[in-house]
């Protein structure tokens, strides 16, 4: 990459650009490309969790909607024309309650729940940037599962809209879906 490309703030008119089959996110102007196929684990992490929080919101008539990545995520300033926004991510969760939120394309907003599914091929996306940026976009809650670690960080936006640190599970563990009032997901019976 060359010195004028490495200086180049992306935006989602450039993101629009791109090839079908390449994978990437940007994050503040800056392209990072996805790993390839995830891993088997990663996946049935994935299933799993769109199955319950799915029925979930099934079940109690809700008006939320769960979208697996890849499912593009805009992440634009108040201010910001849609072709300048500077973070379009695919999350590997992605729970949207907001429907004015969805397009054909994905969701120009923050999604109200994220989770992503930490892969070995670059872990501080997730633990670093993703964090800052949902964070600063007031995503109201937001987990990292570690396959590898069999861990869970929750994140909730406090009422500073900050996260304050977060709630540490593991595989073993029931944890309570903060954006809804009664949706507790248990891990050990996921059979993972």
């Amino acid at each position: 990459m060359d010195n004028a490309a490495k200086n180049k703030t992306y935006t989602y008119t450039d993101y629009m650009k791109y090839p079908e089959g390449e994978r990437i996110e940007i994050i503040d102007g800056h392209i990072y490309n996805m790993a390839a196929a995830p891993s088997r684990i990663h996946q049935k992490i994935i299933s799993q969790l769109l199955i319950e929080i799915g029925n979930y919101i099934k079940t109690n008539k809700g008006d939320c909607e769960v979208y697996p990545a890849p499912f593009d995520v805009i992440l634009k300033n108040d201010d910001e024309e849609l072709s300048n926004s500077k973070n379009i991510v695919q999350p590997d969760i992605s729970v949207i309650c907001d429907k004015n939120k969805l397009t054909d394309k994905g969701c120009t907003g923050s999604p109200d729940m994220i989770i992503e599914v930490v892969s070995p091929f670059n872990p501080s996306n997730d633990y670093v940037r993703k964090l800052s940026l949902y964070e600063e976009f007031k995503v109201r809650e937001y987990w990292i599962i570690n396959p590898m670690k069999e861990t869970i960080f929750a994140y909730t936006l406090d009422e500073n809209n900050k996260y304050a640190a977060p709630d540490s599970y593991t595989f073993k563990d029931k944890i309570k879906v903060n954006i809804y009032d009664n949706l507790e997901i248990d891990f050990n019976s996921l059979n993972l």
